[in-house]
């Protein structure tokens, strides 16, 4: 099956900056594929590289399997940080240019966005703004959908909203690149790429990536105590309620950072966010 894009061994440098590094990367029809990384990972980098938008310093990137042209570009629907959409335009008119770049029907707005329809974007709520983006990249029935961080800054019930479309967008048979910052949205995804300094860290679905990596808990009634212990020795722990939790250590090595601090110290399972933490810092001292 020919991937719908791909990146083989691709790097880009801005002069002595490598702000990606010979990343492998393919998204396959019917898949839903999250990128994820901290700030300055290379994650918008790589996909203005797999748009065609920036040219690789090294290594090949493909649409469709081949090259990346105004041609494949036309199969792309595209969302990126800033929307994309005219503030001056109404949804519609919004709507009515991506009709006349791309070509096909006009495209339907969002139920909840129709009362909307004849106000200019700009004065919209944000949540309202990214519906319209949404039915403006899908308005010409792309094969592949590229959505950078598309749910920034909007309400959980916005949010499930427009993974309902991308969801949507995949069982049609559309393949869909995404960036996110939020963990229970990258659960979503049939597929996840972690990138940190511009590297591939970890590849996999939620299950192959967390694998068998387990956290260290701390029960202690002076938990207070017990975290600044933990972060004066250089461990990285997270406050859960009164629990706390630390990754990439041991029982022993947690023990004796906490210096006779009392409490009760067992293992778990590391959740995705713990270990997309772990890989990140890993990557990033690397």
């Amino acid at each position: 099956m020919t991937p719908l894009a791909q990146s083989i061994g691709v790097t880009r440098r801005f002069r002595h900056l490598v702000a990606v590094d010979g990343v492998d990367l393919r998204v396959d029809p019917g898949e839903v594929v999250g990128l994820l990384g901290a700030n300055g990972a290379g994650k918008t980098t790589l996909i203005r590289m797999l748009l065609g938008l920036l040219p690789a310093s090294d290594g090949r990137v493909l649409l469709f399997g081949r090259p990346p042209s105004r041609e494949t570009r036309r199969r792309i629907g595209y969302v990126p940080q800033g929307l994309g959409l005219y503030d001056d335009l109404t949804p519609l008119e919004n709507l009515a240019f991506a009709r006349a770049a791309f070509g096909g029907a006009l495209g339907e707005l969002p139920a909840q966005v129709r009362p909307l329809a004849r106000i200019p974007v700009g004065r919209l709520p944000l949540g309202v703004q990214r519906r319209v983006a949404f039915a403006q990249a899908l308005a010409h029935g792309p094969d592949l959908l590229v959505l950078d961080e598309p749910t920034s800054g909007v309400d959980p019930l916005a949010r499930a909203r427009l993974w309902e479309t991308i969801r949507g967008a995949a069982e049609a048979g559309a393949g869909v690149l995404v960036t996110t910052h939020h963990m229970d949205e990258a659960e979503e995804c049939d597929r996840l790429v972690v990138m940190a300094q511009g590297r591939v860290v970890g590849e996999g679905s939620v299950e192959e990536i967390v694998g068998g990596a387990r956290v260290v808990v701390v029960e202690s009634p002076e938990w207070e105590r017990a975290l600044e212990a933990l972060e004066g020795a250089g461990l990285s722990a997270a406050l859960v309620g009164r629990t706390l939790r630390v990754p990439s250590t041991g029982v022993e090595e947690v023990g004796h950072a906490l210096d006779g601090v009392p409490a009760i110290l067992g293992e778990a399972g590391a959740t995705l966010e713990e270990r997309f933490l772990e890989l990140t810092l890993a990557g990033t001292a690397a």
